[in-house]
């Protein structure tokens, strides 16, 4: 799956402040849809005039901006999400969109096998990276990390799972974003998180802007065009079989002297 055009996507999750409100009042428009379709289309006509601006100004902004998440609210502090051993000599980082479904079909199938003989007998350190090319895969990884460190992979492979259940049919914005939100609540429900969590969860605005950031910085500096990739001790490596990515760990291993 390829990404989308990143000022695009970025303005429309960063004015969705991570939450869909869903119960406005008769005749009005959720105010966070609108905000975020406001700014998307904003975005995408700006989007030259925004090229064109100094670059040495537009780091300075973005640095005070990221100064300022950090130091509002310390939920917008991202940690990473590992699998295995600290000290494994293979380390290998997936880079994966929720509503993406050769991602899915990797987690359901490939690393089932992988997590088997590689990660769980210390061999691999695995590092999972949301890539957010869509508002639904932003809030499908606010649910994901709802739960903290030792609920996200669970529920992680629940929204793989039921990926066909939860990500809409193309749509009226209004109807495909109140079925995506209602039916992650309902998977967060299905991993023990209590409706209290969830609200808290999808409304945090600043962890919103703090992952589309996080996720911006990581694609960036690994070059990542298309999910699943994965960063192999180093090294970018497209999806691929069981047979080889095991052929592929199993060569970093000979050269580690495992």
């Amino acid at each position: 799956m390829k990404r989308m055009t990143a000022v695009i996507v970025t303005g429309a999750l960063l004015a969705l402040g991570g939450y869909l409100a869903l119960s406005p009042k008769a005749g009005e428009e959720p105010a966070l849809i609108g905000a975020a379709m406001a700014q998307e289309e904003a975005a995408e006509s700006e989007a030259g005039a925004t090229a064109a601006e100094d670059p040495a100004t537009e780091e300075t902004a973005a640095d005070q901006a990221q100064e300022e998440t950090a130091a509002g609210d310390s939920s917008a502090q991202i940690h990473e999400m590992v699998l295995g051993a600290e000290d494994a000599p293979v380390e290998v980082i997936e880079y994966a969109s929720y509503t993406c479904p050769h991602c899915a079909a990797f987690t359901q199938g490939p690393f089932k096998q992988i997590k088997e003989n590689y990660i769980d007998t210390g061999k691999v350190r695995w590092i999972h990276r949301e890539v957010y090319f869509d508002r639904f895969g932003l809030w499908a990884s606010m649910v994901a990390r709802c739960g903290g460190e030792d609920k996200f992979f669970g529920i992680n492979d629940l929204i793989f799972e039921k990926q066909d259940e939860w990500v809409p049919a193309p749509g009226p914005d209004e109807v495909m974003n109140a079925f995506a939100v209602d039916q992650l609540r309902k998977i967060g429900r299905v991993a023990g998180l209590d409706d209290a969590q969830l609200e808290a969860c999808l409304q945090d605005g600043d962890k919103a802007q703090a992952l589309v950031e996080w996720y911006d910085d990581n694609r960036d500096r690994d070059e990542i065009e298309s999910t699943p990739s994965f960063v192999v001790n180093g090294t970018l490596v497209s999806n691929q079989s069981y047979e080889d990515f095991a052929r592929l760990l199993d060569s970093e291993l000979e050269k580690a002297g495992e």
